[in-house]
């Protein structure tokens, strides 16, 4: 997907995450990855919070905020891109933690005044999130409120919320609770945006939501250019995509790499009350650019999933072809904001 223009690149959460945590011992925090790794990509869904102390919440911070930033960021501009008018008074980050996903949304809004409230379990998370807020340009992060909120069955969030996030949570949950939070954030929201680990176990969790956000009435505007039934055959393939991430000098120690980025692979969904339009289409794969053609592998409205190849000769198509990313809308509106 591509990156994001300047107007949503003022709110990141990185140079906030390089001061609390300088001095950090890269070993100490790679102890604690090591544990919260099999969380966070889904395998061990539970009903105690994942982080437990400050080292944990540390050490999640440096290995997980930017990308599941980043990630949160590609989801919420995909769903900009389909309501451009449109704009939340108040989001609710669901398992916010740090506040990842509360970054993004003041990221993706950054001249919209919004209220954002951060429910999570884990106290640590909480404030460290509250203190990396404290740094942030956005007066909706440095004013976000951040309470201690059991995720799961029985939580309740506050009619006419305009947005409700969950971000990188769905996984940690017990099958009940996560029917339970799908089912709050549909009953309570005008829009709602899930994100997992672009895994075949993350993007399951994203297409059995999805089922309930449509029960529930809402209707999908991304990624998806329809509300049927997913075209995907479970077990052959999964709808995933990916976002690069920039890695400061601690996330390279902790994640034992020595690129300057990586990528982030994630699946996702965003759902509505209000009138708006789904994409027309949407590039599922890489496009595979040989010479004189661009292929193109697609979820379209009607056609579900297919191949397009686009050739030399049909001129302007083809040169947009050769710059469409992963992710991207095709063809290309012009009317769309450059997200991602």
């Amino acid at each position: 997907m591509h990156a994001p223009d300047a107007a949503l690149t003022d709110e990141t959460p990185q140079t906030a995450l390089a001061g609390l945590l300088d001095g950090l011992p890269p070993r100490q925090a790679a102890q604690a990855v090591d544990r919260l790794i099999g969380h966070y990509r889904g395998r061990t869904p539970t009903d105690a919070p994942v982080l437990r102390d400050r080292s944990d919440v540390a050490a999640y911070a440096a290995y997980r905020m930017p990308a599941t930033f980043e990630a949160a960021r590609a989801a919420l501009a995909a769903f900009r891109a389909r309501t451009p008018a449109w704009a939340p008074a108040t989001h609710i980050d669901i398992g916010g933690g740090t506040g990842a996903a509360s970054w993004a949304v003041a990221a993706t809004w950054p001249r919209d005044g919004h209220t954002t409230t951060v429910l999570d379990w884990a106290e640590p998370a909480l404030a460290l999130g509250r203190e990396l807020a404290g740094q942030a340009p956005s007066e909706a992060l440095r004013t976000a409120r951040w309470q201690r909120r059991a995720i799961g069955d029985g939580l309740a969030l506050p009619d006419g919320t305009d947005l409700v996030t969950v971000s990188y949570v769905l996984g940690e949950l017990t099958e009940a609770d996560r029917k339970a939070v799908v089912a709050e954030a549909a009953r309570a929201a005008q829009a709602v945006v899930l994100i997992e680990p672009g895994t075949p176990d993350g993007y399951l969790r994203i297409r059995e939501a999805r089922d309930r956000l449509l029960a529930a009435g809402l209707r999908i505007v991304a990624p998806c250019p329809h509300g049927a039934a997913c075209p995907i055959e479970p077990g052959t393939d999964w709808c995933h995509f990916a976002t690069r991430v920039r890695r400061s000098s601690l996330h390279r120690q902790v994640k034992g790499g020595s690129l300057p980025y990586e990528d982030e692979k994630f699946s996702y969904v965003a759902a509505v009350r209000f009138d708006a339009a789904p994409a027309g289409a949407r590039v599922v794969r890489r496009p595979q650019i040989r010479k004189g053609q661009v292929l193109l592998d697609l979820c379209a409205p009607e056609a579900g999933l297919g191949r397009t190849t686009v050739t030399k000769r049909q001129g302007p198509l083809y040169r947009a072809a050769r710059d469409v990313s992963w992710g991207d809308v095709w063809p290309p509106e012009e009317s769309s904001p450059s997200g991602r």
